[in-house]
């Protein structure tokens, strides 16, 4: 196979596994960062009105922990653990509190499939864009910068940097999509399928403009660009250090791409929180003043404190490490693997 073809094979391969495996780490990722700090009541939302309960309707209401309201079905089946609570007119799901908490609840709440949403977008989106970014990178990091930049160190952080601008600028609106699919617990009122968040997204580019589709571009280009920079300088190195002890193929790259994604995350986890909080804004149509990215940070630190902006750092390393590692692994030893002997990638 030509060495074209073979790295545009391997970087759908790794895109594909990647979107497919990694999928629940951001859906409770996406639903710990976006879901409202806890009041100083103890109550994250206000206490639901007499006889409100939770799905399903048919059920007798009973009282649970600090006079919120459940089904008796819910009651039975987790005990003392409060299930919903009662906001702005709607039953939602009770605050949740670490990892594995969120994936019982999306669990419980919308089967294992839950965990799933939004992966067809993630396919959508993962598998073209992963692979021009690593052919991007492959390109400016081997051919176009090795000639215009003068110190090899700096090579793959521009390479990293320029085609992550790149993939971002041009498919912003498609994370739009993503977010919100993964944001908001499926319900009656909020059914979170394509259709209708294809349908939110026309309404916002009919009342308000395509380029508000680009809306939380700023935080996510922040939160990319140095990842990628990073990630990528990080990679080389660690790379070159194995190959200096003759140790090379598919495992060591598995190895740097998951140790530099996981540091390079550590790094950019507030600029995370701030993107998926700005679309989720956008999404639900909520534009006041603090949906702007430097106030919007202000909001995070004044109301929530410098751990909000570390919300949901555990699911997003649980997922960058292996991510990485699995993308990287593919593309170089999928990508040596098909291409022919005579002729192997440079």
């Amino acid at each position: 196979m030509d060495p074209f073809e073979a790295k545009m094979v391997a970087a759908a391969t790794g895109a594909t596994l990647t979107a497919l495996t990694m999928t629940p780490f951001d859906v409770v990722k996406t639903r710990l960062q976006t879901q409202r700090p806890a009041s100083s009541s103890g109550l994250p939302f206000p206490k639901p009105p007499p006889n409100a309960c939770c799905q399903p309707a048919n059920t007798p209401c009973v009282r649970g922990l600090n006079a919120r309201a459940m089904s008796s079905l819910a009651a039975q089946a987790v005990q003392e653990e409060v299930v919903c609570i009662w906001d702005h007119g709607q039953l939602r799901k009770e605050r949740v509190n670490g990892f594995s908490d969120a994936v019982l609840h999306v669990v419980r709440a919308e089967g294992l499939r839950g965990l799933w949403k939004g992966a067809g977008t993630s396919l959508v989106i993962g598998v073209p864009s992963s692979s021009c970014y690593m052919l991007t990178y492959d390109y400016l990091n081997r051919e176009l910068f090795p000639k215009i930049i003068p110190s090899p160190a700096l090579v793959p952080l521009t390479s990293g940097i320029v085609a992550r601008v790149l993939m971002v600028s041009a498919l912003s609106p498609l994370e739009l999509i993503r977010t919100n699919l993964q944001s908001t617990p499926l319900s009656a009122d909020t059914p979170n399928t394509l259709r209708s968040v294809l349908t939110s997204v026309k309404g916002l580019a009919r009342n308000h403009g395509v380029r508000h589709l680009w809306r939380g571009l700023g935080p996510t280009l922040w939160r990319d660009v140095p990842f990628s920079g990073l990630y990528w300088a990080g990679y080389e190195g660690l790379k070159t250090q194995f190959e200096r002890r003759g140790q090379r193929g598919a495992s060591v790259s598995f190895v740097c791409g998951a140790t530099s994604g996981t540091a390079a995350a550590l790094l950019t986890s507030p600029f995370d929180v701030l993107k998926t909080r700005r679309q989720a804004l956008v999404m639900s149509g909520a534009f006041p003043e603090s949906a702007g990215s430097i106030s919007l940070i202000g909001q995070i630190l004044r109301t929530e404190g410098v751990a909000a902006l570390y919300a949901g750092i555990g699911p997003r390393i649980a997922k960058i490490a292996p991510a990485c590692g699995i993308m990287i692994s593919c593309f170089e030893g999928v990508g040596r693997f098909l291409v022919k002997k005579e002729d192997p990638i440079a």
